[in-house]
Formats: structure tokens, C-alpha cells, sequence
């Protein structure tokens, strides 16, 4: 009668032990899938895109690791007292080149935000896509 008794609470212990690894088992999952999910949706999901023009103050080549250029403009083509600045990363090398170039003009550039930055996507969550020089009319 003790041996029934006995492995009558074995097994209660192992069916118990089963549901619970299988319960933590399906947690694990769900919290895998969440998080994938959530780096998707904050690092590599287009937040919005569109165009900015303005004058190119500088475009620079930096950072400790991963070197990436970063650069700014004032969101004016015209001498105002206080523009507002747009911050922005450059990822294809060809654009910064061009970028460069056309330091301290008028330009008009394409952009992407997403929600976070990457280290070797650059310092901004704005990254600029491409590039084209405005050239104004002298009155």
C-alpha cells in the first residue's frame, strides 16, 4: 500500500514538473518574439521619410568604432537671425562625398527617420538618401 502511495506522488510531481516546463517554455517563446518584434520595430522600421532644403553647414567623418558621417544644415537658404538646425547621418560614402562638395550652399535632401539609431548607422535618426543642389536666383 505505501509503494502505491508513493508513486501515486511521483507522479503528480512529474505531470506538475511537465505542465510547468511546458508552461515557462511557451513564456520563453512569447518574450523571444516580443523582443525580436520590438528591435524591428524601433531600429529598422522607416518612421517617416521626406525632403528638407536648407543651407549645408558641415559634413563630417567621426566615432570611436564605427566611423560615420554626421553632418547639419539650416533649414533656410536665405541669411535669417536664428534658423532652426537639422542633424543628420549620411550612410552611402558617395552622398557625403557629394555633400562635401557642396558645403555652404543651398541643397535639398531626401531623408528616413526611424524610431532609435544604430551605432554604424550614424549618431541621427535622420539618414539622408540622397542630395540636390538648389541654385537661387540673384535679384
Amino acid at each position: 500500500m505505501d509503494e502505491l502511495k508513493q508513486t501515486g506522488v511521483s507522479e503528480n510531481k512529474n505531470s506538475f514538473t511537465r505542465k510547468a516546463g511546458r508552461f515557462f517554455r511557451k513564456i520563453l517563446i512569447a518574450a523571444l518574439l516580443i523582443g525580436i518584434l520590438a528591435i524591428y520595430w524601433f531600429f529598422f522600421n522607416k518612421y517617416s521619410d521626406g525632403e528638407r532644403k536648407g543651407t549645408l553647414i558641415k559634413i563630417t567623418r567621426k566615432g570611436n568604432i564605427f566611423k560615420t558621417h554626421e553632418g547639419e544644415m539650416w533649414l533656410s537658404c536665405r541669411q535669417t537671425m536664428n534658423p532652426e538646425k537639422f542633424y543628420f547621418s549620411v550612410t552611402n560614402d558617395s552622398i557625403a562625398n557629394v555633400m562635401k562638395v557642396l558645403q555652404d550652399e543651398c541643397v535639398q535632401v531626401t531623408y528616413v527617420q526611424y524610431r532609435a539609431t544604430l551605432p554604424w548607422r550614424g549618431d541621427s535618426k535622420y539618414i539622408v538618401t540622397g542630395v540636390i543642389p538648389i541654385r537661387q536666383q540673384n535679384q
